[in-house]
């Protein structure tokens, strides 16, 4: 049955979400070849971009890494199913929606990720002052965030592209993004 009344083939599409997030509340490891096979178009263009600077995944591989990476070590996952705008034409449909991505991180398990992250820091290949700059902001952020507790809940976006193959809704490309309303942590610096 059609959610609210809309029309058939947006409710094919809210259907396909609802799968995609059932496989990441489940988050079963094993399951993950199955799930992409279910979910995304066997083509080498496919395509997710994570909420990493460096996530972008192209192709089988990649994306069943990242799917693999998030359900080990993200969090739990939620996306508002019932409440993603989704468009229909044709053969092709696309949708964003809400989300939020919730963790539990003792301030003992920030401050070693903080740590590691100044150690690697203090072995790259920045300038000394860069490294200076790079580590107060870290140390700053871990500071400020492990004074609310230890249950971390992020709001994010998500945005998708689905194609439809021999009847079939299949992701062709996704997106993860966080909103902020602090400077971006990534930044273009030009000399």
């Amino acid at each position: 049955m059609a959610h609210g009344g809309e029309a058939p083939a947006v409710s094919e599409v809210r259907a396909v979400l609802q799968r995609f997030q059932d496989g990441y509340t489940g988050r079963e490891i094993a399951a993950v070849d199955a799930f992409w096979q279910e979910l995304f178009v066997p083509d080498e263009d496919q395509l997710i971009v994570g909420t990493g600077h460096d996530e972008w995944c192209h192709g089988p591989e990649s994306v069943r890494e990242l799917l693999r990476s998030d359900w080990e070590f993200w969090g739990d996952v939620a996306i508002d199913v019932p409440g993603a705008h989704i468009w229909v034409s044709g053969d092709v449909a696309w949708l964003v929606a809400p989300g939020i991505v919730s963790n539990t991180v003792t301030a003992e398990d920030f401050d070693n990720g903080t740590l590691k992250s100044i150690e690697r820091t203090l072995s790259g290949a920045m300038n000394h002052r860069a490294k200076l700059l790079e580590i107060g902001r870290i140390t700053a952020n871990t500071l400020f965030e492990t004074g609310k507790g230890d249950r971390y809940v992020w709001p994010f976006r998500f945005a998708a592209v689905l194609v439809r193959r021999q009847g079939r809704w299949l992701f062709h490309q996704l997106q993860f993004s966080f909103p902020t309303t602090r400077t971006p942590d990534e930044r273009i610096v030009e000399s």
